[in-house]
């Protein structure tokens, strides 16, 4: 209660929430306008069945499930960032160096991205038209011609621009990462239709049938919330959770005296984040966005549905889950390799050499990589698994759980859920940055 109390009386946070919440309304009535020329009223049903499509509903603050002008959300944008990031860690020299240049360096590389995002946003478009055409999932209302294709492609690709530029205003003006914070938001609007859904799914439809069917659905609609709130304590520990490597850091006094200073290395357990989960579901959709570039009827090929993961694939008249295999490991590789992108022990060991500073007990150089790196991936690879934990609940309870299977949007776990708590921690971390910054400014003007 006490922080609210300083929330409020805080006129800068105040204001930057007020300002958040301005542009988030401004997102919300664009979700809710539907793309000229297109019939979407039979894509929310496959929505809501946990398919690869739910991933960039999930991006797109649920601005897909309308097909809207605002349908892309930030998937393109996140997706460049993420293939820039990437190229700028010692992959392509020219990125590299602008990397180094402070500033300067940032704003090309910012432009760099906003270009990329322009070309996705198109590519993505079209495939996201021609695939969701090619399963009846979507119809138009235009005549089905190039100029038909070019102009809607051009509202989506407008539609992804200006949200782009919604969560540019709200990380200078607004609270938090402003593209975070667009997904954030669609994600915590979903919440309450979801606990309605349970609640229907175990209460309201087993009323009236007897008090042992009453007293079993209002059991597992408790048991159900319940292990919701387990699931989101789990991803707030996995979040918090770190290793914590000893540093020592030698300086000189006055008198020209060493003098050792002890510190730690932080190292997350989910250093990744949730961009091998991203990555990971991009490929599996790569597929068949290249499908309905060659011909809309390959949009229906049966090979595709290896790429499912929320489905059994039929091998030899037994049902395999081809696609989730693919995709754990998928996300077990990612894991690992941004885990070192993020990191990076050599680069890290050299730092070390370079200021002086030491792990206890380890020699500095080609040692304190290769301890880094042991720890790194030791750390890395207990992440992946609970990633990976988090990230395949829902399509395994879709597939094993008649409940679940009737609404996949019922599932625990996710994707979602791993960016809500990330988000939340992060708002609360800057909020509590402003109040004290305000409460330090307050304390020196009344010195």
């Amino acid at each position: 209660m006490k922080k609210f109390i300083k929330i409020f009386k805080n006129k800068e946070v105040v204001n930057r929430i007020f300002f958040t919440i301005m542009i988030l309304f401004v997102f919300r009535i664009g979700c809710s306008i539907t793309v000229p020329g297109i019939d979407a009223s039979g894509l929310t049903d496959e929505l809501n069945g946990n398919n690869l499509l739910s991933l960039m509903n999930l991006l797109g603050g649920g601005a897909l499930q309308n097909f809207s002008v605002f349908a892309l959300g930030v998937s393109p944008y996140i997706t460049s960032q993420i293939i820039i990031q990437l190229l700028s860690m010692d992959v392509l020299p020219a990125l590299t160096e602008l990397n180094r240049q402070g500033q300067y360096g940032r704003k090309k590389i910012e432009m760099a991205t906003r270009y990329l995002t322009l070309m996705l946003a198109a590519v993505q478009a079209y495939g996201i038209i021609q695939t969701a055409l090619g399963v009846d999932w979507i119809a138009f209302t235009l005549e089905e011609n190039f100029l038909s294709y070019a102009y809607i492609v051009t509202v989506m690709v407008a539609g992804a621009m200006l949200v782009m530029w919604l969560g540019d205003q709200i990380t200078s003006k607004g609270i938090g990462n402003g593209i975070s914070v667009i997904i954030f938001a669609g994600i915590v609007c979903s919440l309450p239709s979801q606990m309605y859904q349970a609640f229907s799914t175990w209460v309201v439809a087993n009323f009236g049938h007897g008090s042992y069917e009453t007293t079993k659905g209002v059991f597992e609609f408790i048991l159900y919330v319940a292990s919701y709130i387990l699931v989101i304590a789990f991803v707030v520990f996995l979040e918090l959770s770190r290793r914590k490597i000893p540093v020592q850091h030698a300086t000189r006094t006055g008198n020209n005296e060493k003098l050792a200073k002890a510190s730690f290395l932080p190292i997350k357990i989910n250093s990744a984040g949730v961009i091998p989960v991203i990555f990971a579901s991009s490929i599996l959709m790569a597929p068949s966005v290249i499908a309905s570039f060659i011909s809309s009827e390959s949009v229906n090929a049966e090979w595709l549905n290896i790429f499912n993961y929320t489905t059994l694939y039929n091998t030899n008249g037994v049902g395999v889950p081809w696609g989730l295999m693919i995709y754990i490991t998928l996300i077990f590789a990612f894991t690992f390799f941004y885990a070192n992108l993020q990191i990076n022990p050599a680069r890290l060991a050299e730092q070390f050499q370079k200021n002086g500073s030491y792990i206890p007990g380890i020699r500095p150089g080609v040692e304190t990589e290769k301890y880094v790196r042991k720890v790194l991936n030791r750390i890395t690879f207990v992440g992946a698994c609970a990633l990976s934990f988090i990230a395949a609940l829902p399509p395994i309870l879709t597939m094993s759980i008649p409940d679940f299977q009737a609404n996949g949007s019922l599932a625990l776990g996710g994707t979602g859920l791993i960016i809500v708590v990330g988000v939340a921690l992060e708002l609360n971390n800057q909020i509590e940055g402003l109040i004290a910054g305000k409460s330090y400014d307050e304390v020196i003007g009344g010195m």
